[in-house]
């Protein structure tokens, strides 16, 4: 990954994936609230140019940009002090280009004017988070496109080093040594989980993304960062249909008790 350059001082990043689903159903998934609620994290967008786009990452964490362009269903675009009030100002574009095979290709790009390199690192960072919520979006759009869906977080911290952090989490949810393609369940003791490994990364930063079946149909989004000598380690829920309102309300203070007793302090979810 790298911070593209030109000589007006433009830098960019940029990630892209492809998905199944028409431009317009794949516009409704990143270009609405509800859509991106549903792979990324709860978000209102006031569908106009001018209006704002407000994602909630957590307590706190609201982050705002305000749409500068708006053509569905192929283009829109927004721009925000996303990296601090000190920085340029930061514009993003989304794009959508349909494929034959009724897929269309979903792109994100990335820019900022400057005269030095004092925020590629940051453009690096946003560039480095999209790939894992790209397998989210193709997750939904490929199995929940258009359904009814509610999130929920759940988060534990846990000493350094990230590695030993990562297995204690994945172990003690039945998930240690899982493969892309198997089938896993919760161990002893945590709240029933069960469903298909779609996804792995290991090494720095590693996460694990299943396609759940209980306790309702969706999809979990493990991952661990270290962070300030210890480790963040949140799990992400995304479920979908009539009942995921409910099952995520009754569902959500049994992972916050288990995650409490076994990692410590909580982060506050959100249910949608």
């Amino acid at each position: 990954m790298s911070v593209k350059k030109d000589t007006t001082g433009r830098r960019s990043v940029q990630v892209e994936v492809e998905v199944p689903g028409t431009p317009e159903e794949v516009w409704q998934a990143i270009a609405t609230g509800p859509g991106v609620s549903s792979w990324f994290v709860p978000t209102e967008v006031q569908e106009r140019e001018g209006g704002a786009v407000t994602a909630h990452f957590g307590p706190g964490m609201d982050s705002t940009a305000t749409v500068t362009a708006w053509e569905p269903p192929r283009r829109f675009a927004a721009e925000s002090q996303g990296l601090g009030p000190d920085a340029p100002a930061l514009a993003t574009e989304w794009f959508v280009e349909a494929r034959s095979g009724g897929t269309c290709v979903v792109r994100v790009v990335h820019s900022l004017f400057a005269s030095g390199d004092d925020w590629d690192n940051q453009l690096e960072s946003i560039e480095s988070g999209w790939p894992a919520f790209f397998r989210i979006l193709r997750l939904y759009l490929t199995h929940f496109r258009g359904q009814p869906c509610s999130t929920f977080q759940v988060m534990g911290f846990a000493p350094e080093p990230e590695s030993k952090a990562w297995d204690a989490l994945t172990g003690s949810l039945g998930l240690g040594a899982a493969g892309v393609g198997q089938r896993r369940n919760t161990g002893a003791g945590a709240p029933p989980l069960a469903g298909v490994v779609e996804a792995i990364r290991e090494g720095t930063h590693p996460y694990q993304l299943l396609l759940l079946d209980a306790p309702a149909p969706g999809a979990v989004f493990l991952n661990a960062c270290a962070m300030g000598g210890q480790v963040c380690m949140p799990v992400s829920f995304y479920l979908y249909g009539d009942r995921a309102y409910a099952t995520a309300a009754r569902e959500e203070p049994l992972w916050r008790a288990w995650m409490k007793e076994r990692f410590g302090p909580l982060g506050e979810g959100h249910v949608a």
